[in-house]
């Protein structure tokens, strides 16, 4: 049987998110890498699947074409999954799921953007006190959100938490989160680092793309003295 193609990058938080999802489905993807910073999710063919020209970007295995990551997630449960607990059914459950994973995309994952994108692609070095306090304004929520339970959308781990935590680990050490300000949500990293394989399909990425970060944002500066 055809598996599912996810095209990807380690670098990319919403890739991992993904990628932690099919790992607690126990689905095999194929995955097909693609280089961000070399454009090579601008080519012709890449923008007449998905026109948004974003990873992840998913063909099922019969031939059904789905991008954004959070769609992504919420389609391989639906889908694949053996139960419903990571995108609850429930109504009411579900809408809780969609909103925090409207958090993700219009907070957690905007304001990283709003900080690293300029930097990666535009030779920016734009990496202010005023951007990262920004960012750390969505720890607040993320910590009132955990203050009464262990996953952001109560006591069950759902595609809301792995989204959210693929996003936070690649930023946290340039907006740094802090321990008494914020036990909750470190609580909660810690607890979703606990999570089979992953190191290997999360934590590594988000290492890499921090590290990556920080030498294009110095090569940056050096072009600019």
């Amino acid at each position: 049987m055809a598996k599912p193609v996810l095209y990807y990058a380690t670098l990319s938080p919403p890739s991992r998110a993904v990628l932690l999802t099919a790992n607690l489905l126990g689905l095999d993807l194929e995955l097909r890498p693609v280089n961000l910073l070399k454009g090579e999710q601008l080519t012709d063919d890449f923008i007449k699947m998905n026109p948004q020209h974003t990873i992840p970007t998913m063909i099922d295995a019969d031939g059904a074409v789905v991008y954004d990551s959070h769609a992504i997630c919420g389609y391989l449960v639906d889908k694949y999954g053996e139960d419903d607990k990571l995108y609850p059914k429930d109504l009411v459950k579900r809408a809780q799921v969609n909103a925090r994973l409207h958090f993700d995309s219009g907070h957690l994952f905007a304001r990283l953007r709003f900080l690293y994108e300029p930097i990666l692609y535009s030779g920016s070095t734009d990496c202010s006190m005023d951007k990262i306090a920004y960012i750390q304004k969505t720890y607040e929520i993320m910590e009132e959100m955990l203050k009464e339970h262990p996953y952001v959308c109560g006591e069950d781990l759902t595609i809301a938490d792995l989204c959210c935590v693929a996003t936070i680990t690649s930023v946290d050490e340039v907006a740094p989160i802090d321990e008494f300000k914020f036990p909750k949500l470190l609580a909660w990293m810690k607890r979703l680092s606990e999570l089979p394989n992953y190191q290997k399909i999360n934590q590594e990425g988000a290492d890499e793309l921090k590290k990556v970060f920080k030498e294009i944002l110095t090569n940056n500066r050096t072009k600019q003295k």
